[in-house]
Formats: C-alpha cells, sequence, structure tokens
C-alpha cells in the first residue's frame, strides 16, 4: 500500500464539501489504492457542524481515511501537503459591490497562499474553486512565491461538464460520447463555451459537433448563454448554489491531474496564461483546453480559432485584466 497523501479541502463544513468529501475518501479522485490524510478548514463558528462532518467520514468506515484532521488554524491545516482543495471564499450578499467581493476574497488568499508556501509541500497541486476563483486563484499563486505557478489552477470543469451535457442531451446520447469542448476564460458569465473542436460518437461514428447537432444558431446562441448562466439558473430554482455537480466537478478535475487524461482528448482548466499560444493577455488565470500527463499540464496548442470565437475569448480576458488589475491594488495596499 502507498504511502498516504495529505489532502486539505477548505471551506470543509459547506454544501460542496459535503458533497466532495465522501468521494476524495472512498478513492474516486487519487486512486482506489491511495490511503488518505483528509484536513479540514474552516471559519471558527463552524467547527461545531465539522464536527458533524468528522463524524460522518468516520462511520462511513472507509478503508484509504487513514487520518482526519479538523481545524481553524492555517498552520495546521496547510502542514506538509500533496494538495489543496480550496472551497471556501467569502459569498457575494445581496447589495455588495464586485470590488468589495475582491477585496474580501485578496484578504482570504493571500493568507491561504501564504500558508501554502510556508507549510505545505512544494510539489502541491492547488486547485481553487471559491468565487471569484480565476483571481482568487491567482492571488494565492502570487501571494506563494516558492511555489511553482504550474501547480495553481482554478475549476472551470463545471463550466466544462455543463457544455458537455447540453450537447448529449440535444443529440440523444451519453455526456461520455461528447470529447473536447472548451471553457475559454473566465469563470463567469463572460465565459466562452466553444464547440469548434468538440467530437460526438453517434451511431458508431464520430461526428465534429456542429455536424451531429446541425443547428449553428442554437451552438452560437442559447447553447452558449445556458452554459454561461447555468449557475444562476440552479440559485434560482435551489435557493442555493450548484453543489453536487460542483463536487463531481472537482473530483474530475483532481483526478485528470492526479492520473491524466485520455489519449486525444483535452478538458478545460483555469490555469497560469503567461506563454500561452492564443494570444490571451499573460499574467492571468484562464481557462484553456489542456492535457494532463505525469501530473503536469500543458496548453492545446494549434487549434483554429476562427473570428467568432476571437472576439468572445478577448472578452473574457478583458474581464480577468480588470478583477486582476483590481485585485492586486488590493493585494498591493
Amino acid at each position: 500500500m502507498a504511502e498516504p497523501i495529505r489532502v486539505l479541502v477548505t471551506g470543509a463544513a459547506g454544501q460542496i464539501a459535503y458533497s466532495l468529501l465522501f468521494s476524495i475518501a472512498k478513492g474516486d479522485v487519487f486512486g482506489k489504492d491511495q490511503p488518505i490524510v483528509l484536513l479540514l478548514l474552516d471559519i471558527t463558528p463552524m467547527l461545531p457542524v465539522l464536527e458533524g462532518v468528522v463524524m460522518e467520514l468516520q462511520d462511513c468506515a472507509l478503508p484509504l481515511l487513514r487520518e482526519i484532521v479538523a481545524t481553524d488554524k492555517e498552520e495546521v491545516a496547510f502542514k506538509d501537503l500533496d494538495a489543496a482543495i480550496l472551497v471556501g471564499s467569502m459569498p457575494r450578499r445581496e447589495g455588495m459591490e464586485r470590488k468589495d467581493l475582491l477585496k474580501a476574497n485578496v484578504a482570504i488568499f493571500r493568507s491561504q497562499g501564504a500558508a501554502l508556501d510556508k507549510h505545505a509541500k512544494k510539489t502541491v497541486k492547488v486547485l481553487v474553486v471559491g468565487n471569484p476563483a480565476n483571481t482568487n486563484c491567482l492571488i494565492a499563486a502570487k501571494s506563494a512565491p516558492s511555489i511553482p505557478k504550474e501547480n495553481f489552477s482554478c475549476l472551470t470543469r463545471l463550466d466544462h461538464n455543463r457544455a458537455c451535457s447540453q450537447v448529449a442531451m440535444r443529440c440523444g446520447v451519453p455526456a461520455t460520447h461528447v470529447k473536447n469542448v472548451i471553457i475559454w476564460g473566465n469563470h463567469s458569465s463572460t465565459q466562452y463555451p466553444d464547440v469548434h473542436h468538440c467530437k460526438v460518437s453517434v451511431s458508431g461514428g464520430e461526428l465534429a459537433c456542429f455536424d451531429a447537432v446541425k443547428d449553428d444558431s442554437w451552438l452560437k446562441g442559447d447553447f452558449i448563454a445556458t452554459v454561461q448562466q447555468r449557475g444562476a439558473a440552479v440559485i434560482k430554482a435551489r435557493k442555493l448554489s450548484s453543489a453536487m455537480s460542483a463536487a463531481k466537478a472537482i473530483c474530475d478535475h483532481m483526478r485528470d491531474l492526479w492520473s491524466g487524461t485520455a489519449e486525444g482528448e483535452f478538458i478545460s482548466m483555469g490555469v497560469y496564461s503567461t506563454g500561452n499560444p492564443y494570444g490571451v493577455p499573460e499574467d492571468l488565470i484562464y481557462s484553456f483546453p489542456v492535457q494532463i500527463k505525469d501530473k503536469s499540464w500543458k496548453i492545446v496548442d494549434s487549434l483554429a480559432i476562427n473570428d467568432f470565437s476571437k472576439s468572445k475569448m478577448d472578452a473574457t480576458a478583458a474581464e480577468l485584466m480588470e478583477e486582476r488589475d483590481t485585485a492586486v491594488a488590493f493585494l498591493a495596499a
């Protein structure tokens, strides 16, 4: 049996974590023969709730779960980490300006980045989920200068999965028959779900998405809007934000990061943009199509980008630059 790895989940008493922790602890993410030490961080007022989560994890009697550490102290939570899943963030309250939200989250992710820098392994893989995820991820990375920027990513896999599912439902095939959709840019309503390189398996053959769907106006209109607005639609219906689907996307993201992507397939991840082949401005965390091997991602290059796609990629980059500049000003303050 392998040595246990140390995996942190922040916001561990929250909704997403409640759907996530069981999957991690039973081996769906890091492998069926990989023992795990789970570190659970939340704010002090949530510790009694977190204690209940710990009891439930114990009561699952899982063979891979070697130890659970529940804490409100960063120096305990971030010690010797192999993986960090940063779910906790300041949620947007009614009447809150976006810059106030950014300011509150800069404080959180500056602190957590510094804790990673000081206490975690230098090989730690960091996934930021808490919104605004791209900019929070950038702040954490900037606050952990001794950890390579490549080790940081943010979650756009939920958007990716949403896009796959919309195409699959439209074509009447299982979601696993849809591959190589792309989410470009920000995990916000400016994101660009792109199916120009997507393939759909239909009755034994593989078709380009536009040929499988046979409805260009839907693919360039309602499909994009549905994926962009899906989070808001879930909140409107459930009165709570996506949790089950977010947890599933986190599992997909981390499993691919750990085990690699299938040959000829790529997935979407928010990663460091510097040196990218698509002319996206540098020093952003921007969602790209990536392939993963040996725990390292590489942006898929040489994909043809038409004018329709380019304008949408530019629009989401502009939003990310504005967010970054606001956040970095708070970081310097």
